[in-house]
Parts: structure tokens; sequence; C-alpha cells
């Protein structure tokens, strides 16, 4: 008969629903985690620290991104943002300079995986009437054939029967412009209309999903100026000079990455950096 409750209170507490841990609401930056098939809020215990002026060459975006940004933790209007271009480009270090630029205005970071994306309206019911204003940020957002998830993203942008939360706008990043994939058929599928050409209804469906971000920036490739731009502006934090020397270094190691980028020229400084404090300690 023991060794029978026993079992059974075994079971018992393998049915019973998990133990989630309490939300750190002092914490600036979180994590969307999942414990059982529960989702909470993790605390992100040492946030990247991207400073706005380290960020170069994308000067447009950096001041659309902020001035969005400054009107939601001001409690005005704001829109949702989607980042698309190449990686390396500055996308979610803008996202994460914001973090930096706000949270002592009450400004939070909440990540969530694409994966987790059918978890959006119960993390958006979670922050639901905090004081604080936060970010969901969605980082290298794109959706696979097949992928249903973007419906629940498509019904956070748009809302749902629910209240939408004014403490709470979706910051995305892709490398992909329409976020879901396009096929050559679908576009043959469009059909013309008078002067008018009307994209077939799967193309449509999925360029609306990016339009559903109210402000929608791209990033570009750098050329080779304003890579050496970044560099230099990333050894100077570092007290390094873009000397000739250092820029011929500095061209070589993009050739053979095969791109100009931001986080090309950061890669690059750090590693000039660390070969320095070796011969210094030499």
């Amino acid at each position: 008969m023991q060794d029978l409750l026993t079992q059974l209170t075994r079971i018992a507490d393998a049915l019973a629903p998990a133990s989630l841990p309490a939300t750190d609401w002092s914490a600036t930056a979180y994590r969307w985690r999942k414990k059982a098939g529960q989702g909470y809020l993790e605390s992100v215990l040492h946030p990247h620290q991207v400073r706005l002026d380290s960020l170069k060459n994308i000067e447009p975006q950096k001041i659309q991104v902020l001035a969005n940004t400054q009107q939601f933790v001001s409690g005005k209007p704001a829109n949702n943002v989607l980042l698309t271009g190449g990686r390396g480009t500055g996308k979610s270090s803008l996202i994460k300079a914001m973090l930096h630029e706000f949270s002592a205005h009450h400004l939070r970071l909440v990540e969530i995986d694409r994966t987790d994306l059918v978890d959006l309206p119960d993390v958006i019911e979670t922050l639901y009437g905090r004081p604080e204003r936060f970010i969901v940020f969605c980082d290298d957002l794109s959706f696979d054939e097949g992928d249903d998830s973007y419906k629940a993203l498509k019904s956070a942008l748009d809302g749902t029967i629910s209240a939408p939360g004014e403490n709470v706008v979706i910051y995305a990043t892709s490398n992909r412009r329409h976020l879901l994939p396009e096929y050559f058929e679908e576009n043959a599928a469009g059909r013309k209309v008078g002067e008018e050409i009307h994209p077939a209804e799967a193309v449509d469906d999925k360029i609306a999903l990016s339009e559903r971000f109210g402000l929608w920036l791209s990033f570009y490739p750098f050329s080779q100026q304003e890579y050496l731009a970044a560099v230099s502006g990333w050894l100077t934090g570092y007290g390094i000079l873009l000397t000739p020397e250092n820029e011929r270094l500095a061209l070589q190691w993009a050739q053979a990455r095969g791109g100009r980028s931001g986080r090309i020229a950061w890669q690059f400084a750090r590693d000039l950096a660390g070969k320095h404090a070796m011969e210094t300690n030499s």
C-alpha cells in the first residue's frame, strides 16, 4: 500500500503545474523562457550595453528609431518597428542602444525567440498594466514555409479582441525584407487590371506582414569609406589610431570575410586591440 501511495504521489507531482520563477521587475532586460510548457520572464543579469554614438553610418535610421522610442517612453503614440537589411549592419545593436539610452526613463527590453512567437499574446498580457515601458524584441525574424507562428505576430501588430497594452511596442530585425519566403510561381499568379499590377493573394499576404509595422527601415552594406570610419571609431575606443598600416589590415580583414559591415569593423578592432595588448605585455 505504501508503495502505491508513493507512486501516486510521484504521478501527482509530475502532473502538477510547474512552479515558475517570480519576475524580478527591478531588472532592465528580460528573456521569455519556457518551463514545462509554461512561459515566464527571466531577468538578464548583464544586458549588452551599446552606446548610440558607437554606431556609425546609420544616422537616418538612428534618428527615426530614437524619435519613435522617445515618443514611446514619454507616453505618446509610437509605432512598432521593423529593421531589415544585411548581416552586421547595426540593426540589433540599434535596438539594444535604445535600452542604454532610455533605461533611466523606465524603458525595459524583453527578448523573445522567433520559435516562441506563439506565446506573444501571453508575453503582452504579462506586461499589461505595468508602469514600465517595454520593447518586445525579436531578433533575426523570418518564417519558413508552413510556419504558422507568424499569425501570432500579425495579431499582436493588428490587435485582437483584447485591448492592446499601451506600454508595449514590438521591435524586430530581419535579413529578409518580407519576412516570409516568396516563390516565383506566386509572382506568376499575379494579374493585370487595367494599367495596375495586382499581386497574387499569397504574395500580398506576405508583404502585408511587414507593412503591419508602422516604422519599417532598411539597412545597407557599408562602402569602403564607411567601413574604415567604423573601424576608426572602434579603434579609438581602444586607444589605437587608424594608421595606413592598420587601414590596410582592416581592408584585408573585410576581404577575407567577404563583406564590410559594422560588425566586421568591430571584430577587426577587437582582434587588433588584443594583439596590441599582447605585444605591450610581452
